[in-house]
C-alpha cells in the first residue's frame, strides 16, 4: 500500500520542496494550494511525469473553517486513507504594534494557528487507521520575536503549544512534531542587503538554509523517527543559540 500526505500550501518555495522529498520518497502526495493554481499544476505535472497518478491537487482556502473537514475527506478519499499531515501553509508579513487591525489578527492566526488546529482534528480519524503522523512548520520566532512581527510570531508560539498538546493528547496511534526553520528563503521582495548581512553575521553556520534542509527534517520526523514526538526541531544553522 502506498501512504499518502496531504501537504497545505506546497506550490511554491519550502511546501514545494516538502512535497518533491516526499515523493522521492515513495509518498502519494495531496498538493494542497490557494491561489497559486500556476505553480501547483507545475510541480503536480512535473511529479506525475516521475510516477503517474502520484500527485493530485486540492485548492482552498484555509481560512474557511468551515470547509476544512471536507477538504481533508477529498485528501483523504484519492487513495482511501491519509498517513501524513503537514501544516506548511503560513501567512507571513509585519503587523507594527499600535496599528495591527482585527483583519490582520484573523488572518496570521487563522493561517498559521486555526487552520493547523482544525486541520489536524479532521485528519485524526484517518491518520490514527494508519498510525500516522502530523508535522507543523513553525518559526524560531516563537521563541525570539522579533519587532514588528508581534502577531506572526505569537501565532508560531501557538502552533508550537499546540504541537506538545496533540502530541499528548494523539499518542500512541499518531505522532506529532514540528520544525523551526531559521534563515531559509527570504521573503519575497525583500531588497535589503544589508538587513539580510547582518541576520547572516548572527548565525554560526554563517549563511542561509536552502528548502531541502527543512525538507530533509520533516522526512526524518516523518520516516526515520518513530520514537520521537512533541518536539519542534530547529534548523536555523544556530541563530538561535545566539537570539
Amino acid at each position: 500500500m502506498v501512504k499518502s500526505a496531504l501537504v497545505t500550501g506546497a506550490a511554491r518555495r519550502i511546501g514545494a520542496e516538502i512535497v518533491r522529498r516526499l515523493h522521492a520518497a515513495g509518498y502519494n502526495i495531496v498538493l494542497h494550494y490557494h491561489r497559486s493554481a500556476t505553480d501547483a499544476e507545475a510541480l503536480a505535472n512535473e511529479l506525475n511525469a516521475v510516477r503517474a497518478n502520484s500527485v493530485r491537487l486540492l485548492q482552498g482556502d484555509l481560512l474557511e473553517t468551515g470547509r476544512l473537514t471536507e477538504l481533508v475527506r477529498q485528501a483523504a478519499a484519492f487513495w482511501g486513507g491519509l498517513d501524513v499531515l503537514v501544516n506548511n501553509a503560513s501567512g507571513f508579513y509585519p503587523t507594527p504594534f499600535g496599528a495591527i487591525t482585527e483583519v490582520q489578527w484573523n488572518d496570521l492566526l487563522g493561517s498559521n494557528l486555526k487552520a493547523p488546529f482544525f486541520l489536524a482534528q479532521s485528519a485524526v480519524p484517518y491518520l490514527r487507521d494508519r498510525k500516522g503522523c502530523i508535522i507543523n512548520i513553525g518559526d524560531i520566532y516563537a521563541d525570539h520575536p522579533i519587532e514588528k512581527y508581534s502577531v506572526y510570531s505569537l501565532a508560531k508560539a501557538g502552533l508550537a503549544t499546540m504541537t506538545r498538546a496533540l502530541a499528548k493528547e494523539l499518542a500512541p496511534e499518531i505522532r506529532v512534531n514540528g520544525v523551526a526553520p531559521g534563515a531559509i528563503l527570504w521573503p519575497e521582495h525583500d531588497a535589503d542587503l544589508a538587513k539580510k548581512a547582518e541576520i547572516l553575521a548572527r548565525i554560526p553556520m554563517k549563511r542561509a538554509g536552502e528548502a531541502s534542509d527543512i525538507a530533509k527534517a520533516v522526512l526524518f520526523l516523518v520516516d526515520d523517527a518513530p520514537y520521537v514526538t512533541g518536539q519542534m526541531l530547529v534548523v536555523d544553522g544556530g541563530r538561535s543559540l545566539f537570539s
